[in-house]
């Protein structure tokens, strides 16, 4: 596990491709625990440690994920997500090149939670929420290129649903519609950079995870 932040009140990790952020049905260990295990041993705590889960990001995603370390950081830090307050910056390798190098994309989307994917639905319609994401290209290559994606909503799949919907699917994201998996079962999708005003100190939290080798190596 790598942590990249720590302080008395929270932590935030560089999780990898297949880690799970909070249990779920599968059973395995998620991430949530393996924070526990670590600051039990780190500080030699006794009894139950607690961890909060701030947010997640889904199971073939890779990159920052914050924790709280306190019930009153988690208290707050939840209520700077809802409130946008928590800027998140993803690295998306796409298939293809977009047409326009940079732009704002804004759809409605609808989740199914018994295939555990979101869709594009028509403005307005029962359950549907308006999605708006900005990207801006980074680099390219023969057949994929690197986008920049601020999220200005946090919706459920929203980066995968809205870069596949614009016809560029995410390299490795088969479930919307990547040609082929890649070799760690993990898609091209990074939680890269994270900025927020810190819950108690009220200092400026600015975090940002190493690009992973593989958007140098395929946008040459």
């Amino acid at each position: 596990m790598e942590v990249v932040y720590e302080d008395n009140h929270l932590l935030i990790v560089n999780k990898r491709a297949g880690e799970i952020v909070q249990g779920d049905k599968t059973g395995d260990t998620p991430l949530s625990e393996l924070v526990k295990v670590y600051l039990k041993e780190k500080y030699n705590k006794p009894g139950n440690v607690f961890c909060g889960v701030v947010h997640r990001i889904d199971r073939p995603v890779s990159g920052l994920v914050i924790f709280a370390r306190t019930s009153k950081a988690l208290e707050r830090l939840n209520k700077m997500l809802r409130e946008g307050e928590i800027h998140k910056t993803y690295y998306a390798l796409v298939e293809g090149r977009p047409a326009n190098p940079e732009g704002l994309l804004e759809n409605w989307l609808i989740s199914d939670p018994r295939i555990n994917k979101t869709f594009i639905s028509k403005p307005h319609a029962e359950g549907a929420k308006l999605s708006r994401l900005e990207y801006r290209t980074i680099a390219q290559g023969d057949r994929y290129t690197l986008l920049e994606v601020n999220l200005l909503t946090g919706r459920k799949h929203q980066i995968r649903a809205q870069l596949s919907a614009m016809g560029h699917p995410i390299k490795g994201d088969l479930k919307y519609g990547a040609k082929r998996s890649n070799p760690d079962g993990g898609i091209s999708l990074q939680s890269h950079r994270i900025r927020f005003e810190h819950p108690v100190s009220h200092n400026e939290i600015d975090v940002t995870a190493p690009p992973l080798p593989e958007f140098d190596k395929c946008t040459k």
